[in-house]
C-alpha cells in the first residue's frame, strides 16, 4: 500500500459535539489522529477583568455565567471567598440551603452532561429522559429566584431569601387537559420543601432507567472502555479534579478532605474508577448522582424541623427585609447604600475552593481595601482538562475525539473566562 499523508483538519469551531465554541486543529494520519491543538478564546467575556470594576455584590451575577450549567455553585465559592475575608459566617439555615442547592446543581449539571454525551455518541432517548427530571429542579431555581438559570440566591451573609412555602403550578392550557394538568400538579401542592422532597423519592428510579439504556449497552462500552486512559498519577500531574480525577481512582473530593459549610454533618460516599477511561468517568458521574440525592435528602428533613434566619443581621454586608426597609429610614439608608456602593473588604489575599461538579472551582481575591476586587482569578477545573485534550487523544480514531472530549464536560464560559 502506498504511505498515507498526514493532513490537518478543523473540528469546530461551530461543531454539535464540540461542548462550546472550541476550535481543534487536528493532525491526522488517516482516521488516526497524531496531535490536537485546542484553540480557545471565542467565547472571550473577560468576566475577571470586568469584577474589577464591579461592587463585589454586583460581581455574583457573572459568576453565575461563567458555568452556566452549574450556576448557584459558581456563586458559592465567591461567596464563601467574601465571606472568609469579611470574616462572618451564614446561619446554619441558610448553610444547610447552600448545600442542598449546590447538590441540586450537581445533579442538574451532570443530567445535562450525560444527556448531551450519550446523544454525542449515538444515542438520542436519554436526552429527553434527562431533560425531564432536570425540569424539576429548574423550577426550584425559579421559586427561589425568579430565574431559570442565572439564580443570584446564594448573597454573602446567607441566602436572599428563605425557601417559598408554595410551587408555581401548572395550568390547563390546549397543551395539557385538566386531568393531565392535575397530574403534573400532584407533587406541587405543598411547599417547596415538599415538592423537593418527592423529587429524591422517584430520582433513583429514573437513574436506574438510564442506566439500563447505557451501562451494560454493548454499543456504549465500544465506544467508552479503553478510551481516553489516564492513569491516577498523569491525572494528578495534569491538574484533573472531580469526575476526571476520581474516574482515575484518585478518591480527592473537598467536601470531605477540605470541607465547607456544613458538609461534615452529612453521610455521603465518594464515587472512584479503576480503569481511568471514558466509561469510569460515566459511572462516577452515575453514582454522583445517587449520592448527591442522598445529601438532598439529608437536608430536607434538617430544614423542615428546624426553622431560623437565613441571613445575617449586619446591614453593612446583607440587606434589611423588605418589610423593615420600608418602615425604617436607617434600613432604607442600609440598602440603598448595599446596592450601590457595597461593601469593602479589609486589604489582603484569599483563596477558596468548592467541590464543583466539574471538578475544583476556586476564587482567588485580592482586596486593597476598597469595594470592588483589585484582581480576582477564577480557577476553572475545564479549563485544566481541556489542557490534556493531545495527551488524550494521540492515537485513537476521529470518532473517539468525540468521546473523550464529552466525557470531560467542557462548559466554555469557564474555560474562556
Amino acid at each position: 500500500m502506498s504511505d498515507y499523508q498526514g493532513y490537518t483538519i478543523n473540528f469546530g469551531p461551530q461543531h454539535p459535539a464540540a461542548h462550546g465554541v472550541l476550535r481543534l486543529i487536528m493532525n491526522m494520519k488517516g482516521e488516526t489522529v497524531q496531535g490536537i491543538d485546542p484553540h480557545i478564546g471565542l467565547l472571550h467575556r473577560a468576566t475577571e477583568k470586568l469584577a474589577e470594576s464591579k461592587p463585589y455584590i454586583q460581581s455574583i451575577g457573572y459568576m453565575d455565567r461563567l458555568d452556566y450549567m452549574s450556576m448557584m455553585a459558581n456563586e458559592h465559592a465567591y461567596v464563601l471567598a467574601l465571606e472568609k475575608m469579611l470574616e462572618v459566617e451564614a446561619p446554619l439555615r441558610a448553610q444547610y440551603i447552600r448545600v442542598m442547592f449546590s447538590e441540586m446543581t450537581r445533579i442538574m449539571n451532570h443530567l445535562l452532561w450525560l444527556g448531551a454525551h450519550a446523544l454525542d455518541l449515538g444515542a438520542m432517548s436519554l436526552f429527553l429522559y434527562c431533560f425531564r427530571e432536570r425540569e424539576d429542579l429548574v423550577d426550584c431555581y425559579e421559586a427561589v429566584s425568579g430565574s431559570r438559570m442565572h439564580a443570584t440566591y446564594i448573597r454573602p451573609g446567607g441566602v436572599i431569601r428563605d425557601l417559598p412555602k408554595s410551587m408555581p403550578k401548572f395550568q390547563p392550557s390546549t397543551w395539557h387537559t385538566k386531568e393531565e394538568v392535575k397530574k403534573l400538579n400532584a407533587a406541587r401542592d405543598g411547599d417547596l420543601l415538599d415538592f423537593i422532597e418527592d423529587f429524591t423519592q422517584r430520582f433513583p428510579a429514573r437513574v436506574d432507567e438510564y442506566e439500563n439504556l447505557l451501562t451494560d449497552n454493548r454499543v456504549w462500552k465500544q465506544r467508552t472502555v479503553n478510551i481516553g486512559v489516564v492513569s491516577p498519577e498523569r491525572a494528578k500531574a495534569l491538574g484533573f479534579s472531580g469526575p476526571m480525577l476520581r474516574g482515575s481512582g484518585v478518591a480527592w473530593d473537598l467536601r470531605k478532605l477540605q470541607p465547607y459549610e456544613v458538609y461534615p454533618q452529612l453521610d455521603f460516599d465518594i464515587p472512584v474508577g479503576t480503569n481511568g477511561d471514558c466509561y469510569d468517568r460515566y459511572l462516577v458521574r452515575m453514582e454522583e448522582l445517587r449520592q448527591s440525592n442522598k445529601i438532598i435528602k439529608q437536608c430536607v428533613k434538617w430544614l423542615k424541623e428546624n426553622p431560623g434566619p437565613v441571613s445575617i443581621r449586619d446591614g453593612k454586608v446583607a440587606p434589611p427585609t423588605r418589610a423593615d426597609m420600608k418602615d425604617d429610614m436607617e434600613a432604607m439608608i442600609h440598602h440603598f447604600k448595599l446596592y450601590t456602593e457595597g461593601f469593602t473588604l479589609p486589604k489582603g489575599e484569599v483563596y477558596q475552593a468548592i467541590e464543583h461538579p466539574k471538578g475544583e472551582f476556586g476564587i482567588y481575591l485580592i482586596s486593597d481595601g476598597a469595594n470592588k476586587p483589585y484582581r480576582i482569578k477564577v480557577r476553572a477545573s475545564g479549563f485544566a482538562h481541556l489542557s490534556a485534550m493531545n495527551e488524550m487523544c494521540k492515537g485513537h480514531m476521529l470518532p473517539d475525539v468525540v468521546a473523550i472530549l464529552s466525557s470531560m464536560d467542557i462548559v466554555f464560559g469557564e474555560v474562556d473566562r
